[in-house]
Order: C-alpha cells, then structure tokens, then sequence
C-alpha cells in the first residue's frame, strides 16, 4: 500500500515552503516545494532500500534549502565554484596518492576526465600535450588499440578515453601519435559476427565496445571495411557498422531502458551508449525510431529523475547519482535530435527562442539545483562528488558539470547552450562551455581531430 498525502495537506506545505521570503524573511530564497519537500507518494513498506533512498532524500533537501552554502542567488540556487574545481582538476593531473594505485588499468580515464572537465570550465588543456603522448607512448600496443597502463591488454574503453584526450589537446603531434593501422586490424579482430564488439580480445560484449568503437571509426576516419580475418567475415558482414543498429536495438529491455547486453538489466549508461552509437551511424532522426521503441525510452529515461533531488538515477529503484547527470542527461540531446530531425535545427537557426516547453522533457531546473547544491564539494578541495556525503573524485567532476543542448542539421552535428537569459535559474558567469553531444567533447576539438583524419588518404 501507498500512502497519500491529501490535496490540502500538499498545498499548504507547498504555500509554506514558498512563502519563506514573504513572511519576514524577504533576504531568503524561496525554494520550489518540489525540491523542499518529500514526496506526497510513498510505499508503505518499509525496507532497507527505501530507508536509504529516504536518507538521501532528505539530505539532499538540506543542501537545496540552502544548508552549507555561504552564498544563493534569487532562485535560491549557489554558485559554481569554478576555481576550486579547476584546481581541484589540475591537481589530479600530477603526481596521485597510494590510494590510486587500483587505478592503474584505468589510466586514460582519469587523464580524459580531468582534461575534459578543465575543457568545460574553460582551461586550454594544449599545455599538456607533449606530457600526455609521453605518458600514453608505452600503453599502445603493437597489435593496435590503447591499454591502461604499460604491458596490459588494449581495451576499447582505455583506447576511447586515450583518443578522447589526444583529441582534446589536439595538434598534429597528438593525431601523429595514433598507430591507424594496428587501430584498424584491432577493431577488425573485435567486431563479432551478431554485429557487436568485444571490449578487448576475448573480453565481453556490449554496448560500451558498440559505442567506443563507434566513436573511434569515425573520429579518426579509421577504413570501415572489414579485414578478411574478423570473426564478423563468417557471418557475411563486410563493415564495422554492419548488423550494429540491429545489435544495439536488441539491448533494449523490457522496461524500455538499454542493458549492456541482450536480456540484462536497464542502465542510463548503457541508454547513452546506445543512442550515441546509432547518432554516430546515421543520421538520430532517422535511425533512433528505427531501431528504438521510442515511447518505452522515453518513459524509462523520464523515471530516472528523482523529486525533491533533482538529480537522475542510473536504474529503476536506485539512489540519484552525479555522474547521471552525463549519462541520463546526455540521452535527451540525443532523443530530441531524433524527434525533431532537420526541420528541428532550421526552426532554431532561424532565430526561434527556447521556451520551457521546448525542454521540457525533463526538469533541466531540478537537475542544476543537484549540481548546484549537492554535489559540490564545499571544502577548499574542491571537486564535485556524486551526492552530499561522499567525496569528490575526478569522473563525476566531469560528468556533472556536463549540460548542452544538441541538435542536428541534416548529418552535421552542432551544439549551443540551453538556457534563456530571462528564464535559467543559475547566473550567467557559472555557464560552462558545451561539449559534443556524442563524442562529449568540445566542438572545436571534434571538427579539428576529423578534419586532420579525413585529410589522411592512407595509412
């Protein structure tokens, strides 16, 4: 059974949460009750699950009411502490603590996502160029693709984040660096005959190896036929796209979420590599709705965002986490490419302004209130974590300061930021910078890193 809390009984809670700045208070914020406020809905069975959930959810109220937070803006929303953050980052890119030493297969990562997340706060990150192709020289192996670390196994998802940060430090130098060749014999030596992709040699298959491999084919203009020695030739695939939209379609569950693989359990990671590998395949408009019951994603995307939170879970009847911010967050781009199609960027492009209801497929206010209020680390440490009480780390830096509105003109990808003046609720000085919505990168250093490549006629 579920208890109910009575029309009247939300509506005065709802007056007496808004009406804070009116009764004498005027210097406070008033806070939506949405975010101040439990939920009017509630299982009556009590378990260990929805102790925890209560738990968060009340401690998150703390911080979006205001708690730890010296400064807030009329809507009651902190600011971004973009310096504490930057050197928080920069701080990662040295030398690391013990602690870190379980990392070790890992490596690329923490160099994307830190370089990453400075690219959002609006660092140059071409300083450390030359460090990055020193340190990745002995990770790439002779028979292609990039490992974490020196003498371990390539893997797709240490070779996606090593491109990812060449690309971001950009330069001939850091394009020069990638062995195409091996890159190319590798992916071939992945590509399985149902159409999908091994992590590494013998490793598992899922949606990870679909996306990673899909965003490293076309960044790097790597060939798409197949070499005649793939697993995939057997089942009479000639391509590193053939049978791949097929593959990923048959991820999707029954909750109308995507899991790593056919017949496991929906994931919002999983969801987003799903999308951005079929965005990266065709053109969103046309080949989501193909592939994707669209309704059932969008219902199961639509239930990841937590009230009062603000903030996105990962899977059905988990906590709200940071990192999703990213990861669920970044499938809505995606899905409304593929709604709106072309006529969608023209509208835009042809000075039509966002309102609400063009963004309206989730609560973007909710999710900056998250961002905004709990996940940052309020310490001189900086960092941002994936909720109040635990400590900031590297990837959720990244991923929740991730926010950009994408839309697609034809087969060319653009992205402008979300928000009208008049309306967003943060100030116009914490905005960080876009990133590509597939490649989640910038812009700049997508175009520059397939530009050089598409110039490569061979080898």
């Amino acid at each position: 059974m579920a208890t109910v809390a009575t029309h009247e009984e939300s509506l005065a809670a709802s007056k007496d949460s808004s009406a804070t700045s009116s009764a004498g208070h005027a210097s406070i914020p008033a806070i939506p009750s949405l975010f101040a406020l439990g939920p009017p809905i509630r299982d009556a069975l009590i378990t260990q699950s929805s102790q925890i959930q209560d738990d968060t959810a009340e401690e998150c109220m703390l911080f979006l009411t205001g708690h730890g937070h010296d400064h807030r803006n009329v809507h009651g929303v902190p600011p971004l502490l973009r310096h504490r953050h930057v050197k928080f980052l920069q701080k990662q890119l040295g030398t690391l603590p013990p602690l870190y030493k379980t990392a070790d297969p890992s490596r690329p990562w923490l160099f994307y996502w830190c370089l990453a997340g400075l690219a959002l706060l609006g660092e140059n990150v071409a300083e450390y160029r030359s460090r990055l192709i020193d340190t990745l020289r002995p990770m790439q192996n002779e028979t292609g693709g990039i490992a974490g670390g020196f003498g371990q196994t390539s893997h797709l998802a240490t070779t996606y984040a090593a491109v990812l940060s060449l690309a971001l430090v950009g330069g001939e130098e850091a394009y020069r660096f990638i062995d195409r060749r091996n890159m190319w014999e590798w992916l071939c030596s992945l590509k399985q005959p149902d159409g999908g992709f091994q992590m590494a040699i013998g490793g598992e298959e899922d949606v990870r190896g679909a996306y990673c491999a899909s965003v490293i084919i076309s960044l790097l203009n790597i060939p798409r036929n197949l070499s005649l020695d793939s697993p995939a030739r057997g089942a009479g695939h000639t391509d590193l796209f053939d049978g791949l939209p097929e593959w990923v379609g048959r991820c999707q569950t029954y909750e109308g979420g995507v899991s790593a693989a056919p017949g496991l359990e929906a994931h919002g990671a999983y969801a987003f590599c799903a999308l951005a590998c079929l965005a990266i395949v065709d053109t969103p408009c046309r080949i989501i709705p193909k592939y994707l019951d669209m309704p059932r994603l969008l219902s199961w995307l639509s239930s990841r965002q937590h009230a009062p939170e603000g903030g996105f879970s990962g899977r059905t009847n988990k906590l709200v986490d940071g990192c999703y911010s990213h990861w669920v967050g970044g499938c809505w781009p995606l899905i409304e490419a593929s709604l709106r199609g072309p006529e969608g960027q023209k509208t835009h492009a042809a000075g039509h302004r966002l309102t609400r209801g063009d963004i309206s497929l989730f609560q973007r206010d909710g999710l900056i209130r998250y961002i905004l209020s709990c996940c940052q680390d309020l310490t001189k440490r900086g960092g941002l974590r994936d909720k109040p009480g635990n400590s900031a780390q590297h990837q959720w830096t990244l991923v929740s300061a991730r926010a950009n509105e994408a839309q697609v003109d034809g087969d060319e990808w653009c992205s402008t930021p979300y928000g009208l003046p008049e309306e967003q609720i943060f100030e116009e000085v914490d905005r960080v910078g876009s990133s590509h919505p597939v490649y989640v990168i910038p812009q700049r250093d997508v175009n520059d890193c397939q530009k050089y490549f598409a110039s490569r006629t061979s080898f």
